[in-house]
């Protein structure tokens, strides 16, 4: 990297994600087809409803600045969301919404992590978890989870990866990449361990709230005791179809939403004025669409379970929640197709996307390296070619 530009960018690195998706596109625009299962994204369409409030917004002229934290009227029903969801007691100032969810954790890192803190995260994790906390000058601690158990940590494990420099705990339910859903009564166990060390903020990424196919969603905020110490990440993308639109939120005590203000009023400022209103008519209107969409992400699911369970080799349990499936494939290692050797969950997914046209993400970046992660967030027909393509590549290797 040239020595002229800052060192802030060696300390990081690009979402494993996004790379893989920009490898599908410049096969794609050579004339393959390829098909993309890498993506975190809702192959659906925004409710109708959601739209007609931002086409109103428009004819009203909302198209000026807004409060850094959010118009009020939309911070009040976030309030109300999570009273409804969750049976959560915030107020307008416990909430700041930002431009995704994305911003919503990186204010949430910055405010809180300085250099040398230890942010306790556990595997497997969102790209971005890690990165942030580097960027924040922060050490990540990796609490390694099982396919066995589901992904979940034990507080047991909790217990032991804690030191006098835990200043965070940061882990999302449901999972993305994993699809695990922590119950209430394993929140539980793990909230009795942070009772034990007061210093230590929780940050809960809830964007997957609604693709939840065990039952209730569960947040630990709903622990009194803890509140306080939690900060709720959430955000319209997922539940709602609204990834262009990029509108996330935090719900925290005071002192840290202030403190998320202040960094956001020096990098963006207000959410788009448009989203904002649309995200009224989200929160607080119909939930039948987004039910509807995860009726249908649990049909592909039971889809992909099926087509997965006739490849030898793939280890996997079913998701509760969001819309990927995370298989160990390190019984691939080694193998090749005479051309191809396959040495890890890189060499993996550059094999599946090089050979069967499908475009998947290595476990690597989600701290999991003999793991491959697979959206389902695509048509039943897409998948099942997906799949079908999958096993023969997989065939080859010996």
């Amino acid at each position: 990297m040239s020595n002229q530009l800052s060192s802030l960018l060696q300390r990081f690195n690009e979402p494993e994600t996004l790379k893989m998706a920009k490898l599908g596109r410049e096969l794609r625009a050579q004339g393959i087809d390829v098909i993309d299962l890498s993506l975190g994204e809702p192959d659906f369409d925004t409710p109708q409803h959601v739209k007609d409030a931002a086409i109103k917004a428009i004819h009203d002229n909302w198209s000026h600045y807004t409060p850094v934290p959010g118009f009020l009227d939309l911070r009040e029903a976030v309030c109300t969301k999570l009273k409804r969801d969750n049976n959560l007691d915030y107020k307008p100032e416990n909430i700041v919404v930002s431009t995704g969810a994305k911003q919503s954790l990186a204010n949430a890192v910055l405010a809180l992590v300085d250099a040398g803190d230890e942010v306790i995260i556990p595997t497997p994790y969102w790209v971005t978890y890690s990165e942030l906390v580097k960027i924040a000058g922060g050490k990540v601690v990796e609490i390694r989870s099982k396919t066995e158990d589901k992904f979940k940590i034990t507080a047991a494990q909790l217990e032991a990866a804690i030191t006098s420099k835990t200043k965070v705990f940061l882990f999302s339910s449901p999972c993305n990449p994993s699809g695990s859903v922590y119950s209430k009564e394993e929140l539980a166990a793990l909230a009795n361990v942070f009772r034990k060390h007061p210093n230590i903020y929780i940050l809960s990424d809830e964007i997957y709230e609604y693709i939840n196919f065990v039952g209730t969603h569960e947040s630990i905020a709903q622990f009194n005791d803890l509140k306080n110490r939690v900060i709720i990440v959430n955000g319209l993308s997922k539940g709602f179809a609204m990834t262009g639109w990029r509108l996330g939120y935090i719900a925290a005590n005071t002192e840290i939403a202030k403190a998320c203000e202040k960094l956001q009023g020096q990098f963006t400022s207000g959410t788009c004025s448009i989203t904002q209103k649309a995200a009224i008519a989200a929160l607080t209107g119909d939930l039948k669409p987004s039910q509807e969409m995860t009726e249908e992400f649990s049909r592909r699911r039971t889809k992909t379970m099926e087509l997965v369970k006739n490849i030898s080799g793939m280890k996997c349990f079913e998701p509760e929640g969001a819309f990927y499936i995370f298989p160990d494939v390190s019984s691939f290692y080694g193998k090749s197709d005479g051309e191809t050797t396959i040495n890890n969950s890189a060499d993996f997914s550059m094999y599946i996307l090089n050979t069967a046209h499908v475009s998947c993400v290595m476990g690597d970046a989600f701290g999991e390296p003999n793991c491959v992660r697979f959206s389902f967030a695509n048509s039943t027909t897409n998948i099942e070619r997906a799949w079908a393509r999958i096993k023969d590549a997989l065939a080859k290797l010996k």
